[in-house]
């Protein structure tokens, strides 16, 4: 370190991880209870402190990887929050991202060790500090993206059912879609690929599976739904 800016205050810098995950029909997300003070004890997402020797986004991947155990999630900013008494143990600017899992992906040993748990968006207790601000502006952001960006096929396995897709897309739009105009529209996608499995567990007659190809939308990106 240098010994410029030494007349400015210094202030921490964090990542917060606001984990999404898809189960039951309803989206959920990773919260536990915080761990040091101050606010020990109220429900809080994910996060840490900025090292000196890494950027924002490897910052915000190690402290997924500490969590999840998982590498390569999808994972997007949702923005910087800087209020000057958010934080009332010392000035914090922390960074906020969104990541979406499967959440059969998940080991659920590592989630008990990290005493965390997945709560319904719907059901959300009061979060820590500006936590609560965090998320909704993370669900804005996902429900701004869905119909333009693949980002469902995050949340689901490699192979699922139509109307587990739908499911996935009326639980971050908060709102109920057409069944036969949604599957009109997804048939006619290039990359989303009809199988010859067939999913006998949560289907009584036996719904064809699908999955989602990345090179076919490598090729030809141009996703609206």
């Amino acid at each position: 370190m240098t010994g410029f800016y030494g007349e400015h205050s210094k202030v921490f810098v964090s990542v917060d991880c606001i984990v999404f995950g898809f189960d039951h029909d309803k989206l959920k997300l990773l919260i536990g209870r915080r761990q040091m003070d101050p606010g020990r004890g109220e429900w809080s997402l994910y996060g840490g402190f900025v090292r000196e020797d890494e950027s924002l986004v490897e910052a915000a991947n190690r402290v997924l990887f500490t969590l999840t155990g998982l590498k390569d999630i999808y994972m997007k900013q949702v923005g910087a929050f800087g209020a000057i008494d958010r934080d009332p143990g010392e000035r914090v600017i922390t960074v906020a991202y969104c990541a979406l899992i499967n959440v059969k992906d998940y080991d659920d040993e590592l989630r008990k060790e990290h005493g965390v748990e997945w709560v319904s968006i719907n059901e959300l207790p009061h979060l820590y500090s500006d936590h609560n601000e965090m998320v909704r502006k993370a669900v804005t952001l996902l429900r701004r993206r869905i119909s333009t960006e693949p980002l469902s096929f995050n949340l689901l396995p490699e192979l699922f059912t139509l109307t587990q897709l739908q499911h996935v897309y009326e639980a971050i739009l908060g709102e109920q879609i057409d069944k036969r105009n949604f599957r009109k529209r997804i048939k006619s996608i290039d990359f989303i690929e009809k199988t010859e499995h067939i999913d006998k567990l949560t289907s009584k007659r036996g719904a064809m599976l699908y999955r989602f190809n990345k090179n076919a939308y490598d090729q030809e990106p141009t996703f609206k739904l």
